[in-house]
This record gives structure tokens, C-alpha cells and sequence, in this order.
């Protein structure tokens, strides 16, 4: 029998987040494998992996803040804001070098914050039940809504000059729904010369660090994180006893107990290690939000 955990696999380019799940499921043995955010095909780094009864977790992992390192090529637009699109615009050569630190740092700094970002049209976004990249390979015009998202680190570890480009190495600390690739075009766009993505790797999806991945080639050496060490790791833990893990299971709310709670949701992991699942406040009282199959661990 398959144990439930979550597993860090390193994503390498090429492959699509699917892909990367139908790996996982012919080593584990088992269709019961999700992940918690996809990765395009060009994209490297940390896709985390929801294995038997932890695909419950998936759903608490997929809005955490993320860390991306980028290459953001100066110079031209592209149809995809990456290098897998086709070639829109391309700036002149003297407008692109003539670019000065001051205007790099204050179009980066323009990108940093709270900002209303568009997604890009080729996005994994879904338009009426289709994904918006979908539509866009059928010939559809696709316009995505603008949104909110956090930039809390847009900084520029890197660059190269080339025959009508510059490339800066990037490092972004973002909310979940930041789509590198509109950051490339934005940032183009707003020195005047057009920008596009050529490489990107996530690095970090809230606690979970791409440097403890497993490659694909390794799957079958790999030990995921047991459900309680992941939910550990992305909320608050919350000790309970034998008589309130068995009343949680059984849907009973712990009377007048909320105030144990250090924020809106806590993991209830039991005196055994076990995680029982999910709890949050209703009213003065605590209730499962999502319960653990029994002796998961």
C-alpha cells in the first residue's frame, strides 16, 4: 500500500506539470497524484506533489507565496511574453543600449509592491471553462482581467549585453497568481523597447525549498514529507489529544477551545505524530475544516 505524503520534485524544461504527475504515478503505483501549482513546459524548478490521502493538503499549499529566479530578455515582445513564442516587435539597437541603471531600477521598482497585473493571454487561466491558452491556439482573441498581486522582491542579480538585447538575471519573491512572464513584458514595455521571459525556475513555494527536490530520475529512492511534517510546514501545528482527534474525525466540534488557535486554520496533529487534519474556529468552538484518512501520518 502506497504511504500518503508530500513529495518536492524538480521540474526539468520540456515537460509539462502533467507529465511530471504521470512520472509520479507509474513509480509510486498510484492515480491518486495532484500538485500544488503548474509550471510551463520552459520552466525548471519545484512542483510540489500530493501523493494518496495528502492530495487534501494540495488545496492549503497552492496559495503560498513562491520564489522564481528569471531571465528577462530587453528588446523584443514575443506572442507568448517567453522565448517559445513567435517574435512580435523588436526595439532598435541605440534604444536598447542607450537603457540606464537609473532606468532599469526604477522600471523594476515600478514592479514591485501591490500592482494590477494582466496575465498573459497564454496563461493556464480558465475563460468560461477553457483554458485561456486553449482559446488562443483556436484563433481566439483573449484578453485576461486584470488582478491584484504582491511583488515583495523584483532585484537584478545579473546582466548580459548583446546585438540588440539585454538580459537581466532576476530574482522575484511573489503571492501565489504572479505571472513572471507579464513582469518580462511590463517591464519591456515600460522602458519603451518590448520584453520577454527566457528562463525561469521556481525555487520556493512557501516553506518547501526546490534544494530539498527530488529529480525525476531519482523518483524511486525519493521519501515524501508525511502529512503532518507538511502541513507542519504551512500552518500553524496544533497539538490534540486521543478523545479530541477521535472527536474531529467524527465531525464533533471541540466546545469553546477556538482560542487555541495562533491564526484562522491550524493542522491537528495527535500525540502519535498523526495528522488528523484541518481545523478552524466556528464561533467559540473548534471544527475539522478537512479531516485525514484515520492513521495517516
Amino acid at each position: 500500500m502506497v504511504s500518503p505524503g508530500i513529495l518536492l520534485v524538480d521540474k526539468p524544461s520540456g515537460l509539462t506539470s502533467h507529465d511530471v504527475v504521470a512520472r509520479v504515478r507509474r513509480a509510486f503505483g498510484t492515480r491518486k497524484v495532484g500538485h500544488a501549482g503548474t509550471l510551463d513546459p520552459m520552466a525548471t524548478g519545484l512542483l510540489v506533489i500530493g501523493v494518496e490521502g495528502a492530495t487534501r493538503l494540495l488545496t492549503y499549499i497552492v496559495g503560498a507565496d513562491k520564489t522564481y529566479e528569471a531571465t528577462i530578455r530587453l528588446g523584443s515582445t514575443t506572442t507568448t511574453d517567453d522565448a517559445e513564442g513567435d517574435v512580435l516587435t523588436e526595439a532598435d539597437a541605440a534604444a536598447v543600449s542607450a537603457l540606464t541603471d537609473s532606468q532599469l531600477a526604477d522600471g523594476i521598482a515600478a514592479l514591485t509592491g501591490t500592482i494590477s497585473q494582466v496575465p498573459s493571454s497564454v496563461s493556464a487561466i480558465k475563460v468560461d471553462g477553457r483554458r485561456a491558452y486553449d482559446r488562443v491556439r483556436s484563433g481566439e482573441d483573449v484578453v485576461l482581467a486584470a488582478r491584484e498581486v504582491t511583488v515583495s522582491r523584483f532585484e537584478e542579480i545579473g546582466r548580459r549585453a548583446g546585438d540588440g538585447y539585454l538580459e537581466l538575471d532576476v530574482v522575484v519573491d511573489c503571492s501565489s497568481g504572479t505571472y513572471i512572464r507579464s513582469l518580462a513584458r511590463d517591464l519591456g514595455a515600460a522602458l519603451g523597447v518590448g520584453g520577454h521571459l527566457t528562463a525561469l525556475r521556481r525555487t520556493r513555494v512557501g516553506d518547501f525549498d526546490v534544494t530539498d527536490a527530488t529529480g525525476l530520475d531519482d523518483l524511486a529512492d525519493a521519501v515524501p514529507l508525511t502529512p503532518a511534517a507538511a502541513a507542519a510546514r504551512v500552518l500553524t501545528p496544533l497539538a490534540v489529544s486521543a478523545d479530541e482527534a477521535r472527536d474531529l474525525r467524527h465531525g464533533k466540534r471541540l466546545v469553546g477551545q477556538a482560542s487555541r488557535l495562533a491564526g484562522s486554520i491550524a493542522a491537528a496533529i495527535d500525540a502519535e505524530g498523526v495528522l488528523v487534519g484541518i481545523v478552524g474556529a466556528r464561533g467559540v468552538d473548534l471544527k475539522s475544516e478537512m479531516n485525514m484518512p484515520e492513521a495517516t501520518r
